[in-house]
């Protein structure tokens, strides 16, 4: 069949890519992370079994969390990596099953296949619509494996930092077998559920790998113009991939830049601390094809969001991508053999002969107001909260995107009255980051916890701020959310904010294309969540005046 994606906020007319995907997917690339992803189905089974035993299946957990990654929206799109990453699940599996008793038979324990052909093939077979029959249990599934890829995601960030959890591991392998199993509608709602634990669980380990390791983040201003020195420009997420190159590029005479979701690196005290980490240059990921062409340096991707090139793009040969990452057309940079690290000496070598970046804005942005950096300001908060001077804290976490509707948060921020305060994380921010929306009382009106992961410091603070108010629900806070959504990151993050009580958010610009309308009457009963209407509606229904 033709390939079918409905995995992101921009899916054809919120149904479904059949063609070839608004993210720039075609079609034969789709197929091949739907058989990633099947092949991921069968090493679960697999290592589930070996876990049983007691034998250390790490080697096998991780390649599924890296093969999950690379199946998340914009960031895999080399469908000779997707192919090689799908042969590696069948020799894991493989071995595992010479080592185990399998009494399973689902198609993912046995296939196999050894000319590239033999991929393609069998890729147009295993859609997300062969999960099952009856479409809102599919619909649920699909619910599940997309918060799985998110949660995949910030697992591989907390590795590769050396911080891991058997137990995330474990039910992101019984997730994908469950998939494969016939499942009622209530055990399918419960499945979400521990879905969105496990998510809290992901978001923790995080948290604690990013601090442990890099400190916890300080109110920093950065600068968003340029410098006279040529340039490197980080984009994604990684903040150890960052590390890596901010150590092999000190004193070569070249500065490090952050693109898109690696602005917050920059509140990092082991991060900032290299003076030759300068600027943030430009915008949400989307907006890359210009900006790529004015940095004039080489660019790395350390994770999503990729954009593939324009036929006319002038940056091809300066573009490097590593992790879960690639494009055809760019060069990818792993692992060195033996110790795990990356060698960044091409890219570096590369900057010393580009010219400087062009400056496309200057100015600069207050950012790491992390939960730990808001919870040492709780008590002047809290006095601004019971003097009235803050009456309303709005979240407006999560994913930007390219359609026109997502304006509405612009205009949003901007009808804010003046006694709101924003609370932001993700790459959401950039549509209202650099308004100048004042102060109350010394605290910004925009609150900028860090990237989309980022959004657990706000779930933090207001079960902190419930303790301290002494409210039996955390629903009674003077918070609201509106989240704006793009992948399956944010879904993880949602899921997660719902499994820790709070409810009647707002999503946008649209609700998932994957929830059917029973599904989606489950979710606003049982939760309350609502899609976005008009700013003026919104700000009505939050009580904002």
């Amino acid at each position: 069949m033709s390939m079918f994606c409905n995995q992101c906020q921009e899916t054809a007319k919120n149904t479904g890519c059949t063609i070839n995907g608004v993210c720039g997917k075609r079609e034969d690339t789709a197929n091949l992370q739907d058989l990633l992803i099947f092949a991921c189905q069968g090493l679960a089974y697999t290592a589930i079994e070996a876990g049983k035993k007691g034998l250390n299946t790490n080697r096998e957990s991780r390649h599924i969390v890296n093969s999950l990654f690379m199946t998340i929206t914009n960031a895999n799109f080399d469908d000779k990596v997707i192919i090689q990453a799908t042969r590696d699940c069948l020799i894991y599996r493989d071995n595992l099953k010479t080592k185990v008793n399998l009494s399973e038979k689902h198609d993912s324990i046995n296939w196999s296949g050894k000319e590239d052909t033999e991929f393609y093939e069998k890729s147009k077979n295993v859609s997300t619509l062969f999960y099952d029959s009856e479409q809102d249990i599919r619909a649920l599934k699909q619910y599940s494996l997309f918060g799985i890829k998110g949660m995949s995601a910030y697992a591989e960030h907390a590795f590769n930092l050396g911080f891991e959890e058997q137990d995330i591991y474990d039910f992101i392998q019984q997730t994908l077998v469950m998939i494969t199993k016939p499942m009622s509608l209530n055990g399918m709602v419960d499945w979400i559920m521990r879905t969105g634990e496990y998510g809290v669980k992901v978001l923790a380990l995080l948290d604690k790998a990013n601090t442990s390791t890099f400190g916890n983040p300080e109110i920093t201003k950065v600068n968003i113009g340029t410098g006279k020195n040529p340039g490197i420009l980080v984009s994604g997420h990684d903040l150890k991939d960052l590390e890596e190159l901010l150590i092999q590029s000190d004193g070569k005479g070249v500065d490090i830049y952050t693109h898109s979701e690696m602005l917050p690196s920059h509140a990092y005290p082991s991060l900032k601390k290299y003076k030759h980490l300068v600027a943030n240059y430009g915008n949400a990921w989307h907006r890359q094809i210009d900006e790529f062409e004015t940095f004039n340096g080489p660019i790395l991707f350390t994770t999503n969001c990729l954009v593939p090139p324009r036929k006319t793009a002038t940056y091809n040969n300066r573009v490097f991508t590593t992790g879960a990452t690639g494009m055809p057309e760019w060069k990818y940079i792993g692992n060195k053999p033996g110790n795990g690290k990356k060698d960044f000496s091409e890219i570096i070598e590369m900057a010393k002969k580009c010219p400087a970046p062009s400056e496309i804005e200057n100015g600069e942005i207050v950012i790491g107001f992390a939960h730990n950096q808001v919870l040492s300001l709780a008590d002047k908060i809290l006095e601004a909260v019971n003097s009235g001077a803050i009456k309303r804290m709005v979240v407006m976490s999560g994913c930007d995107a390219r359609q026109k509707a997502r304006e509405y948060y612009t205009e949003f921020a901007k009808k804010l009255p003046k006694d709101t305060v924003i609370l932001t994380s993700g790459c959401a921010k950039y549509r209202y980051n650099k308004l100048n929306l004042g102060d109350i009382n010394g605290i910004p009106r925009v609150l900028d916890a860090g990237q989309c992961n980022d959004s657990y410091s706000w779930a933090l603070v207001a079960l902190k701020l419930k303790e301290v108010l002494n409210l039996d629900d955390i629903n009674k806070l003077p918070i609201v959310f509106n989240i704006a959504w793009y992948e399956q990151k944010a879904i993880i993050v949602h899921l997660a904010l719902l499994n820790l009580g709070i409810k009647n958010t707002h999503i946008g610009p649209t609700l998932p294309g994957f929830m059917t309308p029973n599904v989606l009457k489950v979710v606003q009963q049982k939760f309350g969540v609502q899609t976005i209407t008009t700013v003026e509606e919104d700000l009505k229904v939050f009580g904002i005046n």
